[in-house]
């Protein structure tokens, strides 16, 4: 066993990801970068929103591990949302929404890159029935929809999603936590597989 700094250890444990040491986490560790405790920190205040509870921050978290592809995080961020009451159904749900967000974001993207009439009148024939009725509720749906939206880069989606969550009744310091959470899952992704 990898004998880890007190900081690193906190941080596989906020994780949920104590079976499973990342090589460049390790290399990071046994440097004792600094930038550890910044991730530590960063983590820890992300997951702690006081716009989202416990279980919508760690949905919200394992729907942008998802989008990464990131294992090593999935599993992490789908034990904590468990442990925060969330269903198998939600965090099923969540992974969908990243799966069907990130095949709308390379869509719209085009769209908007291309800026021509004739593609804005194709139909898209993509289905997206999951957004109709969502086990998460349409808010939260929405709320990680933005979230995904803005990893992958989709102005259009990201406009659209904003304004929709806000109609819904979503606060801007909602969406702000709910983006900030995204950014260091984001982060977290690059040493974490």
């Amino acid at each position: 066993m990898v004998q880890l700094s007190e900081t690193t250890a906190e941080l596989i444990s906020l994780l949920r990801i104590e079976n499973s040491m990342p090589e460049v986490l390790q290399l990071l560790d046994q440097a004792d970068s600094r930038y550890i405790r910044d991730l530590k920190v960063n983590v820890s205040n992300a997951l702690s929103s006081a716009t989202m509870s416990e279980k919508e921050t760690a949905l919200l978290a394992l729907a942008i591990a998802a989008n990464q592809k990131n294992n090593t995080l999935i599993t992490g961020f789908r034990t904590l949302a468990g442990e925060k009451g969330a269903t198998v159904e939600e965090s099923n749900e969540a992974i969908s929404c990243a799966s069907l967000l990130a095949g709308n974001n390379v869509f719209y993207r085009f769209r908007h890159f291309q800026q021509k009439e004739s593609y804005n009148t194709m139909q898209a024939k993509i289905k997206m029935n999951i957004m109709m009725k969502p086990v998460l509720g349409k808010e939260f749906f929405e709320l990680i929809s933005l979230a995904v939206s803005a990893v992958n880069g989709c102005e259009m989606c990201v406009n659209a999603h904003e304004h929709s969550v806000r109609e819904m009744g979503a606060s801007e310091e909602r969406v702000w936590d709910a983006i900030r959470l995204a950014a260091v899952v984001t982060s977290l992704d690059k040493i974490m597989n």
